[in-house]
């Protein structure tokens, strides 16, 4: 770790080193970029140690080592990622795959991945997979024309068959994230989506909300089966009827909670809580309520899932599921690091944890449903 922190350090520069940066280039002769072998003549060692060095490989003297950093740092040497890639083994680049109607979800998914690559001295290629379409195939052009070390696949690509058979064939290393199924066959990070619906259901009710509405996720991802299924047990569980007419299809988009939210709550046997399966449909289902004169919590409490910046400046706040996606993501880009490192993983189906987060957008109801 302390390497870690002053190959950074060194590599950032400082202000000592900044200063000094044109008056090195002028004394060596640059006119040009500086190169590898321009920081291996400068500390006075080979371009191979320099490599060594830069790509954090062990067994490197730490007096050597601090030498090649203060070098890099003097010339402000770059290193080229695409160069580097076809001397060695590893390109240092790692493929981010989506397609996600929650764009929320996905730059928090993103950011964490990057800032994981970015301490290690990789880069990540960020790349739409569009689900409707020939996944394998696009899959494969993306392959074809990146050099990668591996790939996180974020939902719904993290269940699609033909993706990871496509991926398998071609040997490229993946890291599902958020998989519904087969777990035990290869890494994965996640949390247990059925039991954090199943605790936010269990708080809704807890407020004294017998009849709960439920908005359905995107049916082609894995995530909306689960969070269905927490739902329903809690329910059950408390001895509580599911009604069919409380149970409406969404599809993860803040147009689809507003269409569900309307179809729940004018109606005269609407509920009193609705729990939608992301907070985007929650929203949703808090502007529609407003559009029928119905305020939160007083009238209608609303609970989402996820904990996006929105909801939580939402107003009122919005009750949801806290997934840390930002940390999901950073740990698998953490483990397609070390697999290209030839290292085997600590635990390649890896469980975080969820938290419930009341906010108040949720209270207990009032005595009667009040008509809209």
């Amino acid at each position: 770790m302390a390497e870690d922190v002053s190959r950074r350090q060194a590599l950032a520069g400082g202000s000592e080193a900044r200063e000094s940066f044109h008056s090195v280039r002028l004394e060596i002769g640059l006119s040009r970029q500086p190169t590898i072998k321009d920081v291996a003549s400068k500390a006075e060692v080979s371009f191979k140690t320099v490599s060594r060095v830069l790509n954090g490989e062990p067994h490197v003297r730490k007096e050597v080592r601090e030498r090649v950093l203060a070098a890099a740092a003097a010339l402000d040497y770059r290193p080229n990622i695409a160069a580097r890639g076809l001397i060695g083994g590893r390109s240092r680049l790692i493929g981010f795959l989506y397609d996600n109607p929650n764009y929320s979800y996905v730059t928090e998914a993103e950011i964490g991945a990057l800032l994981r690559c970015r301490e290690a001295g990789y880069h990540l290629a960020v790349e739409p997979v569009d689900s409707r379409g020939d996944v394998p195939r696009q899959i494969e052009q993306i392959i074809s024309s990146l050099r990668l070390d591996g790939v996180i696949l974020t939902p719904p690509i993290s269940d699609d068959p033909g993706a990871l058979a496509v991926l398998d064939r071609l040997g490229v290393a993946h890291v599902r994230i958020a998989p519904e199924a087969g777990r035990d066959k290869g890494p994965c990070v996640f949390i247990d989506d059925e039991a954090a619906a199943f605790a936010l259901t269990r708080h809704l009710i807890g407020l004294g909300h017998s009849t709960i509405g439920f908005v359905q996720g995107h049916p082609d991802h894995g995530a909306s089966h689960l969070r269905q299924a927490g739902f329903e047990r809690a329910m059950a569980q408390a001895g509580l009827t599911t009604r069919p007419a409380h149970m409406v299809q969404g599809y993860f988009t803040f147009e689809s909670g507003m269409s569900a939210g309307r179809a729940l709550l004018d109606a005269p046997d609407r509920p009193t809580a609705v729990f939608a399966a992301n907070d985007k449909m929650a929203l949703g289902v808090m502007a529609a309520a407003r559009e029928l004169g119905l305020s939160a919590p007083e009238q209608i409490s609303i609970a989402g899932f996820d904990d996006t910046r929105a909801a939580q400046i939402s107003s009122p706040q919005l009750t949801t599921v806290r997934q840390p996606v930002d940390i999901m993501c950073q740990a698998a880009a953490d483990m397609l690091i070390t697999l290209a490192a030839n290292e085997a993983l600590d635990d390649p189906a890896l469980q975080l944890p969820f938290e419930i987060r009341a906010r108040g957008s949720t209270a207990a109801p009032a005595a009667e449903p009040q008509s809209v």
